[in-house]
């Protein structure tokens, strides 16, 4: 398993999301949902909501729309995407919102957190000061977030808001 691992994370490269990949964007905002050890996933139409739906209502038509993914031998298997909205990570309307996920075959492997840096220059060449995120505290992506320079900003009982200065 070990050297499967290996040699997964030696063959992807990350590259632009497609247009024709767009509705993948629902997938991954799906997967990216944090579920707490022994809880069940909720129901797939929970990405519907409207407090969901800010992250993939018309992606790519609005000023801080990007997206990377890490293709792995022709399949995207994970997407980092930014945009400026109004969500759980939002700090003011000129900073970009993260959201991030890989299919969890792909996790612990250093992919999200390349997918992760590749994200963070293009904001910086963009003219982008900074990037923001919301964060369960449970989540063991905290420690990836704070290795990449996202530092706590603010917090309330469940969640950290954390801020990248590019």
């Amino acid at each position: 398993m070990e050297k499967e691992n290996k040699k997964r994370s030696e063959n992807y490269v990350i590259r632009s999301l497609r247009k024709e990949e767009i509705e993948l964007l629902k997938d991954f905002l799906y997967e990216a949902i944090f579920i707490p050890k022994g809880a069940e996933p909720p129901e797939r139409d929970i990405i519907e909501k409207p407090e969901l739906r800010v992250y993939t209502d018309d992606f790519s038509a609005r000023k801080g729309d990007n997206c990377l993914v890490a293709d792995f031998e022709g399949r995207v298997v994970g997407a980092v995407w930014t945009r400026i909205m109004d969500d759980y990570g939002h700090v003011d309307d000129e900073t970009p919102s993260f959201a991030i996920s890989l299919y969890k075959e792909y996790r612990g492997q250093g992919i999200g957190s390349q997918l992760m840096v590749k994200m963070l220059e293009l904001l910086k060449w963009q003219g982008y000061e900074r990037a923001s995120l919301a964060v369960q505290k449970a989540n063991y992506a905290v420690k990836m977030y704070k290795d990449v320079g996202f530092k706590t900003v603010d917090e309330n009982a469940e969640e950290y808001i954390m801020v990248c200065e590019l």
